[in-house]
């Protein structure tokens, strides 16, 4: 019979070989069925595949100013299952720990007790996000505690060097919906999101037992395509300029809202747009979505009288009249063919039609659009691009409201004539002036003069469009002789205010009053409102600005409301740009002057700014 020792002997035997037999077994397993599942835990343990983060492009002005950039900062982050088995297994105590994670959140700004909570509840997380937005320095002081499971992560952030200027034409950034990339949201960050951004690269990086990286290989090594830089036709200082005093004459006249554009009418290049209230594009969350529209382009409203020029012209073309015709207005009141009552501010007997542009009698141009009638209306304003976009490179453009000649009616006429019934945009109104500015072309705004690549090659180029190329919508005589007449709106008209000491400015204001709906239109609310261009010799820029709902206790014409501001921005613009002081104004016509209201050939003396007796 066996001893117990013979006993004991067998059964450690058998033991060793059954504990062999599953080891022989697993391997057997390892090496088959679960080859896969092995190869595919190990390289989990081994390597991490990282994402490396494309670069934003940055946004320049015309003369190479950053308007938005794009910085490198870092992210603090901690795998919460490595740390607490890494302390585990090196024998620390909790106490250990605890003492590491407070020293962390001295450096991090960031409470002890909330970051072990987050690591608690975390446990199993493998990757948990714990402090954004550190320098350099930072880092490197995390980093030396030696802390098992940190790491940093590069991070871009968009930034803004000029604060709110040109906010509208920017836009702004936010989180993709996974809270890491930025996309654009609004204005050219959001139209261009696509060239901007670029692509993402990766690299496989292998990691040693304490998750620090070793090495890359070549093969899994894929650099990121940087985002591509884009090139603006505005002129950051013509922007401040504008933004300076749109804000001034909104604030001065304490107006609900406000919008200036400014062009090259050569070109069509937009030097600078700007809307107020502004934001600041690096805080988007702290403005709404009403402040953020750029109202330039997406809100179309009722111009008034400064649509009377985009008749005239058409009207003088066609030789429907002459800037010397004699209009028999006989004074405030007119009474139509079917009774509708037309009204001027000022009472005239008789005025050539130069002065009802000069003087904006809404008589004398309703007295015009009956001769016209409603076909050649509707095609002389459709002639300036009026009910449709422009086509500049920003979203959400609205192309306003013309309509259609079937559903205008006998009252049409004389509403059309004076601005009314038809809804512009300021940039629309702005790019039509541009014709009697540049010799009667349409031109097509734009605001991208190119692109680079992200190592400074030329992308793209955008050329503008020869004014030779540009629909011609007036005759160059007729363009011309329309701006000759808007230099006297300024000199002896509406726009007095507006006279400039070393300038000659051509304009035309307008104040229309505001539609209430059902109710009617608005006898407290008003559009103030003034399109200009000089020097009237050689237009180097288009002007217009609009004045939404200023207080009518305080004034409400666009001569006294938006001409005043459009006219400091010119002078201001035009010294920064060192254009040519102008000579004195050419004399009207001898057979005009003869018919023109308060005359006097000494006002047209350059410097002269005394305002003209109405």
């Amino acid at each position: 019979m066996p001893t117990f020792s013979a006993r004991r002997a067998a059964a450690i035997m058998i033991a060793l070989f059954a504990a062999l037999s599953g080891m022989i077994g697993r391997v057997a397993y390892l090496q088959t069925f679960g080859r896969e599942r092995t190869i595919n835990s190990a390289e989990r343990q081994q390597h991490l595949t990282e994402k490396l983060t494309s670069r934003r492009g940055c946004i320049y002005d015309s003369n190479g100013c950053l308007m938005a950039g794009t910085i490198q900062t870092q992210t603090l982050y901690v795998d919460p299952k490595f740390m607490q088995d890494s302390y585990s297994v090196e024998g620390k105590s909790l106490v250990t720990m605890d003492q590491d994670i407070r020293k962390l959140c001295k450096l991090i700004d960031k409470e002890s007790y909330t970051l072990s909570q987050m690591l608690s509840d975390k446990y199993e997380t493998r990757y948990l996000k714990i402090a954004e937005n550190l320098d350099e320095r930072a880092v490197d002081e995390i980093l030396k505690l030696n802390i098992p499971g940190i790491g940093v992560q590069p991070q871009n952030q968009r930034y803004y060097p000029m604060g709110a200027i040109a906010a509208h034409l920017l836009g702004g950034v936010g989180k993709d919906d996974l809270g890491q990339q930025e996309k654009g949201l609004e204005g050219l960050e959001l139209k261009f999101n696509k060239e901007l951004a670029g692509k993402d690269g990766s690299q496989r990086v292998l990691k040693d037992a304490r998750r620090r990286a070793i090495a890359v290989a070549a093969e899994d090594y894929f650099p990121p395509q940087h985002g591509q830089h884009l090139i603006l036709t505005i002129d950051s200082n013509l922007q401040m300029i504008s933004e300076q005093e749109l804000a001034r004459t909104c604030e001065e006249f304490k107006a609900n809202r406000g919008e200036v554009v400014v062009m090259d009418p050569r070109t069509g290049d937009i030097l600078a747009l700007a809307n107020w209230p502004s934001f600041n594009p690096q805080n988007l969350d702290d403005s709404t979505q009403e402040v953020r529209r750029n109202r330039c382009l997406t809100d179309p409203y009722e111009p008034g009288s400064t649509f009377k020029p985009f008749i005239a012209g058409p009207a003088l073309r066609e030789h429907i009249t002459s800037v010397a015709e004699i209009f028999p207005v006989h004074g405030p009141h007119y009474r139509t063919s079917y009774g509708r009552k037309v009204t001027d501010v000022h009472g005239y007997d008789q005025l050539a039609f130069w002065d009802v542009l000069v003087k904006s009698s809404n008589i004398g141009m309703c007295m015009l659009g009956e001769r016209m009638g409603n076909e050649k209306l509707n095609g002389a304003i459709r002639s300036f691009g009026f009910g449709h976009q422009t086509g500049i490179e920003l979203p959400g453009e609205d192309p306003g409201r013309v309509n259609p000649l079937a559903k205008w009616t006998k009252y049409s006429t004389e509403s059309v004539s004076q601005g009314y019934e038809v809804m512009v945009t300021p940039l629309q109104l702005c790019r039509a002036f541009c014709a009697y500015a540049n010799g009667g072309h349409l031109v097509t705004p734009r605001v991208i003069k190119g692109s680079l690549a992200s190592d400074g090659s030329i992308a793209s180029r955008v050329e503008s469009t020869s004014l030779q190329l540009m629909p011609q919508v007036l005759d160059p005589a007729t363009a011309m002789e329309v701006r000759r007449v808007l230099c006297d709106v300024v000199v002896r008209g509406t726009a007095t205010r507006a006279r400039s000491k070393t300038w000659n400015i051509f304009g035309k204001t307008g104040t229309a009053h505001v539609s209430g709906g059902k109710e009617g239109y608005s006898d407290s609310k008003f559009t103030s409102s003034f399109m200009s261009g000089a020097p009237f010799e050689n237009p180097r820029i288009v002007v217009t600005m609009i004045i939404h709902e200023p207080d009518k206790a305080l004034a409400h014409y666009g001569g006294t409301v938006a001409a005043p501001g459009a006219a400091k921005l010119i002078d201001r613009a035009l010294a920064y740009l060192q254009v040519p002081s102008s000579p004195d104004l050419p004399l009207p016509p001898a057979q005009v002057a003869a018919g023109l209201f308060n005359y006097s050939e000494k006002i047209y003396k350059i410097g002269t700014v005394a305002s003209v007796k109405e």
